[in-house]
């Protein structure tokens, strides 16, 4: 059998001076009166000559290309109470059936036998861990294996701020959770559940409770929360908080698109955008994570670049399925079970063979998938920010803000940063829908006055000739290379009649859909982005700033909705404005034709444009 780590040859030699070092290392016992400085470099001496003299490494964890594992994930469940959209399918997934699923004594057997070959930090993960009803005394249990240095968690943080005062008393070391949006109704777009805030009051508990950093895994996908990078990195500030930005990666049932993948250097850039003083963290040659700090804050930010720059090379992670297979490598499909050959009465020796075999096999690079798309995507500015969601005449509700300053209230630790306070809104207690990207625009619902002020007005020129012909009559795009760019904003509107009945419903947030307006202003900032592939002589726009504003109109039972779009040209941006409002009033639609059919959508309209080289319009 292999030789024992290092590090457990170490712990024990320090466990007392006056004891004698079995491996030949000098060992002499400090006087009463020696200095911290000479008892320091004793310690240096001792750490030197272990390193001089260390025993090879676990044969059975190292594999062809000389890669050491010494970190294990243990997965202690297939189930979860979220059903995250990048993650798995609405429905769930298929289940193994729970005698199939390793039991907890199996699952502490194979800990043993990984750490007494080197393994020194596991990570329990699922589905969702902590729904697994022992998993405090899974903990306990992993705490007392000598050599293992880090019990870690990876979870959704429902559960957590109920377990964790008994999981860090078990000897819990290392949290990590999953997070993807600051703004409670995106969350549960996101997640397909509601439990925002058990979320955040699990994150305060870590903080209360002393873990230093907490680490909040952020999924960044294109389209639904680029827009809050830097909402994230700003709660750094004041927290002490890993915030790590994860490129979108495929899993079966995520439906994975290239398209929706921001990359590592994208993020980055964005960070530097607003902060240019960021710093490069060092960190440890096995960390699949790149680290940077802002100065002055408490906590750093960092970037899991598994699509566009993976880091196989130094990968240390062997992982073990719920149902007990070995994979050694998260994205290949090939495993073994050691569920099987565990209870099949096979000896530690045997155990070790076929571990060693499965290790051995271990390709140098993930799966070929990745490797075709080496570099990221196109990058996209087209960033919108989310406020709190406010509707005129619904029940109150506290803006988020006021959430998260009332979470973390009483706790000990900073309230959210001014940034993130500025960025994330402040609205009021009225309720009407926004996308608003500028924190220190006044925030306007469609009142009467918003309607007739939302551009400025100018001369409006026409042509008298259609431009998207060729000299032939025949369609084609107009060429805008020559054009100069220009600041460009449209705004454009449309109103949706609802019924008396179907009103109520959208009023009181009763639909069995869900939340009509919500999705409404996500399908209305998504439309404006993907405009360019649905009508097709339209040019791509790179969209600095989308808005989608909704209303309750109680006196005509309908919604009006504003969407406004900006960015910087050769070409206008009304038809981004137009398709976001056209696509928001039909969202509307979809949500409440099954109440009524009697739903009419009406005055699709351009309000106004600025920044072209036809002069302005403003829609009297």
């Amino acid at each position: 059998m292999a030789a024992r780590p290092l590090s457990r040859m170490l712990r024990r030699l320090l466990r007392s001076s006056a004891r004698s070092c079995s491996s030949g290392a000098p060992v002499t016992q400090p006087c009463p009166g020696e200095s911290a400085r000479a008892a320091s470099e004793e310690v240096s001496r001792r750490r030197q000559f272990l390193r001089e003299h260390a025993a090879p490494f676990s044969a059975f964890l190292t594999d062809s290309f000389g890669r050491q594992h010494s970190y294990l994930r243990i997965s202690l469940t297939e189930k979860c109470n979220l059903r995250c959209q990048y993650c798995m399918p609405e429905e769930g997934v298929p289940l193994t059936p729970k005698a199939n699923l390793l039991t907890t004594e199996e699952i502490l057997t194979l800990a043993r036998l990984f750490v007494k070959e080197g393994i020194d930090k596991i990570r329990l993960t699922g589905g969702e861990p902590l729904i697994r009803p022992d998993v405090v005394d899974i903990v306990a249990q992993l705490q007392r294996l000598e050599g293992l240095r880090t019990i870690g968690v990876t979870t959704n943080g429902i559960n957590l701020a109920r377990l964790l005062p008994q999981l860090q008393k078990a000897g819990l070391s290392a949290i990590n959770i999953s997070l993807d949006t600051l703004v409670p109704a995106k969350f549960e777009f996101i997640v397909r559940r509601k439990g925002f805030h058990k979320v955040m009051e699990g994150i305060h508990k870590a903080i209360e409770l002393g873990y230093n950093p907490v680490k909040v895994n952020c999924v960044v996908m294109r389209g639904l929360n680029e827009d809050e990078l830097l909402d994230f990195a700003a709660l750094t500030e004041g927290l002490p908080l890993d915030v790590r930005f994860i490129e979108y990666m495929p899993f079966d049932g995520n439906k994975w698109n290239f398209k929706k993948m921001v990359s590592y250097k994208e993020m980055l850039d964005t960070v530097r955008q607003q902060w240019p003083e960021l710093e490069k963290v060092p960190e440890e040659e096995s960390s699949t994570a790149k680290a940077f700090k802002i100065p002055g804050f408490q906590g750093q930010i960092s970037f899991i670049t598994s699509m566009s720059e993976h880091f196989c090379g130094t990968c240390n992670r062997l992982r073990i399925t719920a149902d007990g297979n070995l994979k050694v490598c998260l994205f290949g499909n090939s495993e073994v079970s050691l569920r099987d050959h565990l209870r099949a009465g096979a000896s530690e020796q045997e155990l070790l063979r076929i571990i060693g075999a499965a290790v051995g096999r271990k390709k140098r690079q993930h799966a070929e998938l990745f490797l075709m798309f080496p570099n990221s995507p196109p990058a996209n500015p087209s960033i919108f920010s989310w406020d709190p969601l406010h509707v005129q005449g619904l029940r109150p509700r506290m803006s988020f803000s006021s959430q998260v300053a009332t979470l973390w209230k009483g706790c000990r630790v900073p309230q959210t940063p001014p940034l993130a306070q500025q960025r994330l809104g402040s609205g009021s207690f009225q309720r009407h829908y926004t996308s608003r990207a500028d924190s220190d625009a006044n925030s306007k619902c469609l009142s009467p006055g918003s309607w007739a002020s939302a551009a400025p007005s100018g001369p409006q020129l026409t042509s008298e000739q259609l431009t998207h012909v060729d000299s032939e009559g025949r369609a084609a795009m107009v060429d805008v290379g020559r054009k100069p760019d220009t600041e460009r904003v449209a705004v454009a509107s449309a109103v949706v009649l609802l019924g008396p009945v179907a009103f109520k419903l959208v009023q009181q947030n009763q639909l069995k859909k869900g939340d009509a307006l919500v999705v409404a202003q996500l399908a209305g900032v998504q439309a404006a982005k993907v405009t360019s592939q649905l009508i097709p002589l339209c040019h791509h726009v790179a969209l600095s700033h989308i808005q989608v504003q909704l209303e309750l109109d109680s006196t005509r039972h309908a919604v009006k909705i504003q969407a406004s779009c900006r960015a910087r040209g050769p070409t206008g941006v009304e038809m981004e404005a137009l398709t976001s409002a056209a696509v928001a009033a039909l969202t509307l639609y979809d949500m409440c034709k099954a109440v009524s059919r009697d739903i009419v959508l009406e005055e699709i309209k351009l309000i106004s444009k600025t920044g072209g080289q036809r002069g302005d319009f403003h829609r009297a």
